[in-house]
């Protein structure tokens, strides 16, 4: 079941890329995420897909939101934290929680660090925190 998450997950993402359904784009998307290698070592479990499923539909409203928030109300404060990732998080999970931070307009992950198990993140936010 999961190595279809993961395979849809790599389909989506050629969708996105390459803006095109026809149905030679389709085989290739196909034939790429199938070749691309997979890890089989840690795999995610259905209830994380899904709780990154739902993280991910929220964020699109969510990085509405934010966007006109940042239009009407500059945020003229930044800071940079760590946020904890789970132990033995799949591959394709980390770049789901990566694409979810970085897609909102006040977030952008700086970088992952594997041996501490975070991500850097930059926020930028309307005030300083107290």
């Amino acid at each position: 079941m999961i190595g279809y998450l993961n395979l849809i997950l790599r389909l989506v993402i050629w969708f996105l890329l390459t803006a095109n359904f026809t149905w030679p784009n389709i085989i290739i998307g196909v034939v790429i995420a199938l070749l691309l290698p997979h890890s089989h070592k840690v795999r995610g479990s259905l209830q994380d897909w899904l709780r990154a499923l739902w993280e991910t539909l929220v964020a699109i409203p969510q990085a509405y939101m934010e966007a006109v928030e940042i239009i009407f109300r500059p945020h003229n404060f930044e800071e940079v934290t760590m946020e904890h990732v789970p132990e033995n998080r799949p591959p394709a999970l980390v770049f789901l929680d990566i694409f979810i931070i970085t897609f909102t307009p006040k977030s952008i992950v700086l970088k992952y660090h594997e041996e501490d198990g975070g991500y850097e993140v930059h926020w930028v936010r309307r005030r300083k925190k107290v």
